[in-house]
């Protein structure tokens, strides 16, 4: 979440009202894509072609080679990917492949998106654009709406949400939450997770005040006593804090409680069921580049790094360095490739959704989301693998 960003970003990541618990799940994706904001621009003004070059206002991109100057595939079939929200470090690889020209290698004219008002969801469902990067909770309740989306790969296995604070508020865990004020969103999400939190840990989650703030900055609120803690991503926002503004933070993680609240994938990449079934060769190719970009991000974060200056020169450079760095061994778990999903992640966050209200039924899990374009020595990754390489059933 950035405090630097424009109303014109503001974009929902859901698509649809059918119900009000959907509705409000779904503008839930909104504060979680907020939270790789960097300095914002007006959405989908900016894009960036194969080439590396960047375009602005929907000027087409065009065929071309690689950045490192070798001759391109003959011919090269045009992709759009949205982004879920302005270039941040959950983009690493896909901005380092771009950079390193393997998109064009693989004989893909890729062009870059921020998103449009309709959302990526709905762009990526209607075929207007090949690929996204979207999150769980915008995924399921987007596909109970019939939008035909899939999640081919995930970006972080597990989620880097946190409660941050500042450490004069005395939150050091959940139940520290309890008497403290909450700025949010105001969505059924957000409630549900801080009350399983400070319940688990033996609070009283009737004490926790709920104030709805927005897309607002963060740490000044924060320093302001506007609230006491909010919902950020660690390796983003927490890291502008520690790193850029020099200011100490406390954290509750959500990935301490998982036996309290559920991982999820966020964020994580998306393309269409009719795309998957005509050309399926489009999606494995787009695939191994950006597996290739993330492979690159992990084992040479400053080089990474300095693949997405260069091509978006507008970003904080100390932040992406830093974000570069705190990110490279979280893109893919010990044993696992760069995107493996596994079944049993999906099927528990679907169940906290129907537990909590959020949703009105169980979704068809093995439907929404695919390992088939994430290789293993050339094989499929087992979904039910768990992070240390266990089967589930074993």
């Amino acid at each position: 979440m950035n405090e630097r960003s424009t109303t014109p970003n503001r974009r929902r990541a859901g698509t649809g009202t059918t119900g009000t618990a959907l509705a409000a799940l779904a503008a839930l994706a909104v504060l979680v894509a907020a939270c790789g904001d960097d300095d914002a621009t007006d959405a989908a003004a900016t894009t960036t072609t194969a080439s590396g070059s960047a375009t602005t206002d929907g000027d087409a991109a065009t065929t071309t080679t690689g950045d490192g100057g070798d001759e391109g595939p003959a011919e090269t079939t045009g992709a759009t990917l949205v982004l879920n929200w302005t270039p941040n470090a959950h983009h690493l690889g896909v901005y380092a492949a771009q950079h390193e020209g393997w998109y064009a290698d693989a004989g893909i004219d890729l062009e870059i998106l921020e998103p449009t008002a309709a959302g990526v969801a709905q762009a990526i469902g209607t075929g207007d654009a090949e690929f996204g990067i979207s999150v769980a909770e915008s995924v399921i309740p987007a596909r109970a709406e019939g939008v035909p989306i899939v999640s081919i790969a995930t970006i972080l296995p597990v989620n880097d949400s946190v409660m941050m604070s500042l450490p004069e508020d005395g939150i050091t865990a959940p139940a520290d939450l309890a008497g403290k004020e909450y700025g949010g969103y105001g969505g059924s999400l957000e409630t549900e997770l801080v009350n399983r939190l400070v319940s688990c840990d033996g609070g009283d989650p009737d004490e926790v005040a709920m104030t709805e703030v927005g897309n607002v900055d963060y740490l000044s609120g924060l320093e302001a006593d506007r609230f006491d803690f909010v919902w950020v991503f660690e390796g983003w926002d927490g890291l502008r804090a520690e790193v850029v503004e020099g200011r100490d933070v406390d954290y509750v993680r959500f990935s301490d409680h998982l036996d309290c609240i559920p991982n999820w994938y966020t964020p994580l990449f998306i393309t269409s069921e009719d795309l998957i079934e005509n050309d399926p060769a489009l999606v494995q190719a787009f695939m191994d580049a950006t597996a290739q970009g993330y492979e690159l991000a992990m084992e040479d974060p400053a080089a990474a790094a300095d693949a997405m200056l260069d091509l978006v020169p507008e970003m904080d450079e100390q932040l992406i360095r830093a974000a570069a760095e705190y990110h490279a061994p979280l893109f893919a778990a010990d044993g696992s490739p760069f995107g493996a999903q596994e079944r049993d992640v999906w099927a528990s966050f679907d169940e906290f959704l129907v537990e909590a209200g959020l949703t009105e039924q169980p979704s068809e899990i093995d439907d929404a989301f695919t390992n088939d374009f994430v290789l293993v020595d050339g094989g499929d990754v087992d979904e039910d693998e768990d992070a240390d390489g266990d089967t589930a059933d074993e």
